[in-house]
């Protein structure tokens, strides 16, 4: 990360940085991607259960991880006041908290596993499915938490290719022992959907351990000496972690949870409408990579500026990220309309299912346009650490609007299962404009020229 001066830098540094953070949310999401494709090619009640299970486990990853994603606004603001000794006490402690983060989870999804599940009408194998790919999962819990404080810091330095290179390595691997695990070869059970959390749990080891090795043998990462003195934990600092973290993680929860309440509503349809529709949200969330990742680099460059107190180059580089992410969702919604038949396609074998997944991406190109404009903006008010209106935000633009707006066109219309997608679709919209008018009112009243002039009389 360096100053810039005209917009023709800022767009250079904001694309070094974007590309490889995309290309890395693409390998990330591919692990899922094949999980999804590979299992439904099992058999439909496979991948239902796959659908069943990673419902219950976004969430809960997505809402506590928030926690850890406070690391990249705080580092990114040390980095850019050149405050070396903060920035490695921050990612000791960010380790500390995510060891204890997957210890937790673990231990109370061991008890509340059944009760879930029980409160659910599945159908036998699809419960049975859904309950042993959590477990198998939670063995890469830890090493999950752990990896994404490493890649904050990696990212943070503004060295997002080392993340790319790092996940291109594992997917491959991801990939192979799917193969093996799901379809039984090479002398291994035919696990079916569950082979899939077996897996990723081992990928996300191996990702974590190189990511390890890289920071603690490879220059620049080396020279902060992270892993060569452990301090004792400091809970001022998670403190601090779970001030700006909370609600980023609650924020990211009210969206994710959202869709994985439809999922689990859901379950009173057949297995055939919860494949098609789990197909159908994982083809747009591979979409949805594009706008996460804007969102992502956006917190890395806005923070760093923020930190060095040049607000109008932080204001600059939100506009370069918000308009990148509209242009591209407008291409990637018009070619997800015109090609929803081929992509029903990669995802089952079974007429219905294929039937349904195209009707379901039919209304997933409508959530393109939202998704541009909520996610970078989210992703640059962390880089100014306003995020507790967001998640208040989240919660309305979701939970008041979006899922009840559904439920009701679901229950009272002939629209039925598509009747919730209606409802994300609204409450994706409402939560792009409320935020959009949040980011403005940070920039103009609280991180302008003007007030921090302000701020350095009082």
């Amino acid at each position: 990360m360096k100053e810039t001066y005209s917009l023709k830098e800022k767009y250079k540094q904001f694309l070094m940085i974007l590309i490889p953070i995309f290309v890395t949310q693409i390998g990330i999401y591919s692990m899922n991607f094949f999980d999804t494709m590979m299992s439904g090619r099992y058999s439909s009640s496979d991948l239902a259960g796959v659908a069943i299970g990673s419902s219950i486990w976004v969430p809960i990853y997505t809402g506590l991880g928030g926690i850890l994603l406070s690391i990249t606004p705080i580092t990114a603001q040390f980095l850019g006041a050149k405050n070396a000794k903060e920035v490695t006490f921050t990612i000791i402690q960010g380790v500390y908290i995510a060891i204890a983060l997957g210890i937790s989870i673990i231990i109370v999804g061991s008890f509340a596993l059944d009760p879930i599940l029980n409160g659910m009408n599945l159908e036998s194998r699809v419960r049975m499915v859904a309950e042993k790919y959590l477990i198998a999962l939670s063995f890469g819990i830890i090493p999950l938490f752990v990896y994404n404080v490493l890649r904050s810091f990696i990212d943070s330095l503004g060295k997002t290719k080392v993340s790319m290179v790092i996940t291109l390595l594992a997917l491959p691997i991801n990939v192979f022992f799917n193969y093996l695990f799901i379809y039984g070869k090479g002398g291994f059970p035919a696990l079916g959907g569950v082979g899939s959390g077996y897996a990723t749990a081992v990928t996300y080891w191996l990702i974590t351990i190189i990511a390890a090795v890289i920071i603690h043998k490879r220059p620049p990462f080396s020279t902060y000496n992270v892993f060569r003195r452990l301090p004792s934990i400091s809970f001022p600092k998670w403190k601090e972690f779970c001030k700006i973290g909370l609600p980023i993680g609650l924020s990211i929860f009210f969206e994710t949870s959202i869709f994985s309440a439809v999922t689990l509503m859901m379950s009173e349809y057949s297995s055939v409408t919860i494949a098609a529709h789990q197909a159908a949200n994982n083809f747009a969330s591979l979409l949805y990579m594009i706008p996460l990742s804007i969102s992502m680099t956006l917190t890395i460059v806005v923070g760093f500026e923020v930190g060095a107190d040049r607000f109008h180059d932080a204001e600059q580089y939100s506009r370069l990220g918000i308009f990148t992410a509209v242009t591209l969702s407008i291409i990637s919604g018009v070619t997800l309309f015109i090609f929803r038949d081929k992509i029903a396609l990669l995802y089952s074998h079974e007429p219905a299912v294929i039937q349904q997944t195209t009707q379901f991406l039919a209304f997933a190109a409508f959530f393109q346009l939202s998704d541009a404009i909520q996610a970078p903006v989210q992703g640059a008010l962390r880089g100014y650490k306003d995020v507790n209106l967001s998640f208040i935000m989240a919660l309305v633009s979701y939970w008041i609007i979006g899922l009840p707006l559904g439920f009701l066109l679901a229950k009272t219309t002939d629209l039925q299962a598509f009747g919730y997608w209606i409802g994300l679709i609204t409450g994706l919209a409402f939560g792009a404009v409320t935020l959009f008018t949040r980011l403005v009112y940070v920039q103009k009243k609280i991180y302008s020229p003007h007030a921090k002039w302000q701020r350095s009389r009082s």
